[in-house]
């Protein structure tokens, strides 16, 4: 239901003559759903920046909340969303912070006996319902943004690329590889092996915990991009689970070194790189 031009133009003097009543009930309202999440001075700050948006909004004929009169009202109502999910608020919390607007003007408009204060009510609700729903699908975009953000981070984590020895780096892998975590290992890998200049790497699954022809190939490509930037790659970590599964599923690594451990594949290309461990040492003065 859209506001009036005349409905408009009372919904803005109402809000100017009885700012500090609206905002100050507005206030009460929000922290007794809150219990004391917000701070007082926060809140009214926020029931301020609202109110003063929708006096604004009113004052220039607001009609309904998506007209071009909205735009500044739609800004503080997104700008009160996204203060709300940075610090945890749920959307419902956040969306009934707005409706609670509609329980002050309720008792405020509750003392008049003018024939339009019912009807006044309902388009004032209706706007309020508007600006409640555009509060929380800003919030659920601000959320989904967030979680965006933090699923790459950990993406990010969750595949160190690691400096070994001089000329060896290693990524040790954990938990099942889909294809966007193969693309970041794949970008860490080649970038670490652009920053040092290593010739070898070890791609470690000894935590991964099982292997099938997708993350074969997932590795397969890995070992490939490796080899393109000049780098000869080891897989290590291939249990006796893992290797008959390999078997079974008939994926051929071809020329690709594999070893057992990661301690196994470290010894290979000290050997390549003409290392000789202490227990080859020792061995050989015995």
């Amino acid at each position: 239901m859209a506001l009036s031009a005349e409905q408009s133009g009372r919904l803005a003097r109402l809000l100017t003559e009885h700012a500090d009543r609206l905002t100050t009930r507005w206030t009460e309202i929000v922290a007794s759903s809150l219990r004391g999440r917000l701070s007082q001075a926060e809140l009214s700050r926020q029931a301020g920046e609202l109110h003063r948006g929708m006096v604004d909004a009113a004052g220039q004929g607001l009609t309904d909340l998506a007209d071009q009169h909205g735009g500044e009202l739609r800004a503080v109502l997104a700008e009160l969303s996204t203060s709300r999910a940075r610090q945890g608020f749920s959307a419902t919390e956040t969306a009934i912070s707005v409706f609670a607007f509609k329980d002050a003007l309720l008792e405020l408009m509750e003392e008049s006996q003018d024939a339009d204060t019912l009807r006044d009510f309902v388009a004032f609700s209706a706007l309020i319902d508007q600006m409640g729903l555009f509060t929380f699908e800003s919030f659920v975009r601000t959320r989904e943004g967030l979680i965006a953000d933090q699923a790459e981070q950990l993406l990010e984590l969750s595949t160190p690329v690691v400096k070994l020895w001089e000329g060896v780096v290693a990524v040790p892998l954990v938990g099942t590889l889909d294809s966007a975590r193969a693309q970041v290992v794949m970008e860490r890998l080649l970038q670490t092996l652009v920053d040092t200049g290593s010739p070898y790497a070890i791609i470690d699954i000894t935590g991964v915990p099982a292997v099938d022809t997708q993350v074969a190939q997932h590795i397969l490509k890995t070992v490939v991009a490796a080899r393109l930037m000049g780098a000869d790659c080891i897989i290590s970590g291939i249990r006796p689970q893992i290797a008959q599964t390999i078997v079974a599923l008939g994926i051929e690594f071809g020329d690709i070194a594999t070893k057992a451990s990661l301690a196994d594949a470290l010894r290979h290309v000290l050997r390549l790189t003409g290392v000789e461990t202490t227990s080859r040492r020792a061995r050989r003065e015995s």
